[in-house]
């Protein structure tokens, strides 16, 4: 009989956590996991899942006013109820919670309900029961960041958005990244009276420029109030229950909520990690080897928490790669290039690979396609929404470096791109494929004619 109680033991049943847990647990070891408030983690509670259903639920507003070009007249007068949405979305994701439970009991994996914290190298304390285990895997994710400026505490983040008692007729959306403006549509969708605020001159950092520009075009089309080279100086709440909200340039904003999405931090506060001489990096994540492997031989993290790419399939493909490894001895093996990602901003983003920026710093040189065209649905609805799609080409060898997309579906129609770009594609691949018409997607490989530079 071995000496410990489990074989691994994992802190946060997030995606990562749950396919690790799984996944071991199907190849013999005795596993535990211990949550102490998401079954499922961010994603399924308080991120990509309500997130993308609330963006659904967004979406409609527009999807009624077009209709009518398209002959459906003598609509019923729509009007948004918050509560129904909110429920209704709470039920799906109470469904979601007992489907991870479900799967991990039926692995044969212990579920621990409570505050996990390392007592330990192989020790792992919930409550007053402590656990022993030969390995132990730390993911914990992320937790929502928010500034320590005056009036703070009147903020929220998207841990508390989707629950709201009272939908706000006015909000300030704080952020210029993804979830920030993701935000801001979904408000504007809901038809709040959207602000959106960012101490830069231009959001989402790290995305392809041409994407950024587009984005903030369309974005300003819809409804969204755009605040950029704004920071916040402090929040004020009133008599009435709303807020105010000062600028450090002075001007006033007054809301009836704040949601700060300003980034995520490790959540890795209260574990015991640095007791134990865990080294972490200065931003609080977990410092790790190839193998996931902290500076603890026994103690492993992955996902969020040790500050890779922070996407749920990214932790599902790190947790499959850290079980094989353990089964075989062999390096885990994860290949972070050409990553497909998706921002659910409206219109919808999409993209794979590099930047026309980073790949001119790579000195690559760079042949890049583009195309700007209104969708054939806004043809008819006379809708102002357009569409931008971008291929970076290495001009040295054909190779398609980069795909870039704004407009409906961008996901969608990125994610067959990405596996295109995985085995290698060309340019002239892309020319050679036939295009399935009338589509949008076919614009990826009709665009023939390079941008001058």
């Amino acid at each position: 009989m071995s000496e410990f109680d489990f074989d691994l033991f994992v802190i946060g049943a997030g995606s990562g956590g749950v396919r690790a847990a799984r996944m071991a647990a199907a190849a013999g070891m005795r596993v535990a996991v211990a949550e102490d408030r998401y079954m499922g983690g961010t994603c399924v509670n308080v991120g990509c899942v309500p997130k993308k259903l609330f963006v659904y639920a967004s979406s409609y507003r527009e999807a009624f006013e077009d209709a009518e070009a398209y002959g459906w007249k003598g609509q019923v007068d729509a009007r948004f109820e918050w509560p129904t949405l909110r429920d209704n979305n709470a039920m799906e994701i109470t469904r979601l919670n007992g489907i991870y439970r479900n799967l991990l009991g039926s692995a044969g994996v212990q579920v621990i309900d409570g505050r996990a914290k390392l007592s330990g190298r192989q020790q792992v304390s919930v409550g007053d029961t402590t656990y022993s285990a030969e390995r132990v895997l730390v993911a914990t994710g992320g937790w929502p960041f928010v500034p320590d400026i005056p009036g703070s505490e009147h903020a929220i983040t998207s841990n508390e958005v989707f629950s709201l008692e009272v939908f706000p007729r006015r909000i300030l959306v704080v952020g210029g990244g993804y979830i920030a403006v993701e935000f801001a549509g979904i408000f504007a969708g809901l038809g709040a009276e959207t602000h959106l605020s960012y101490r830069r001159e231009l959001f989402l950092r790290g995305f392809d420029n041409d994407v950024r520009r587009f984005v903030r075009d369309e974005v300003g089309k819809k409804q969204v109030k755009l605040h950029f080279s704004h920071e916040v100086q402090s929040i004020e709440k009133q008599a009435d229950g709303t807020l105010k909200v000062h600028g450090v340039d002075g001007s006033v904003l007054d809301v009836d909520a704040v949601l700060y999405a300003t980034g995520r931090k490790p959540n890795t506060h209260g574990l015991g990690l640095e007791k134990l001489g865990v080294v972490l990096h200065k931003d609080g994540t977990i410092g790790v080897d190839d193998n996931f492997r902290s500076s603890v031989t026994s103690i492993y993290a992955l996902g969020d928490v040790t500050g890779g790419p922070e996407l749920t399939p990214v932790a599902l493909a790190e947790a499959m790669a850290l079980v094989k490894h353990w089964q075989t001895g062999k390096t885990a093996e994860i290949d972070y290039n050409n990553i497909p990602t998706a921002v659910f901003s409206q219109p919808n983003i999409g993209t794979v690979g590099l930047t026309e920026e980073e790949a001119r710093q790579a000195g690559i040189p760079v042949v890049v396609y583009k195309s700007d065209f209104r969708a054939m649905r806004h043809s008819v609805s006379g809708r102002d929404e357009r569409t931008l799609m971008k291929l970076i080409v290495d001009g040295s060898n054909d190779k398609v470096m980069g795909a870039h997309m704004v407009g409906p579906d961008a996901g969608e129609i990125i994610q067959g791109i990405a596996v295109a770009m995985k085995a290698g594609a060309t340019k002239s691949v892309f020319d050679q494929t036939i295009g399935i018409h009338p589509t949008a997607a076919e614009e990826f490989v009709t665009m023939r004619t390079p941008v001058a530079d």
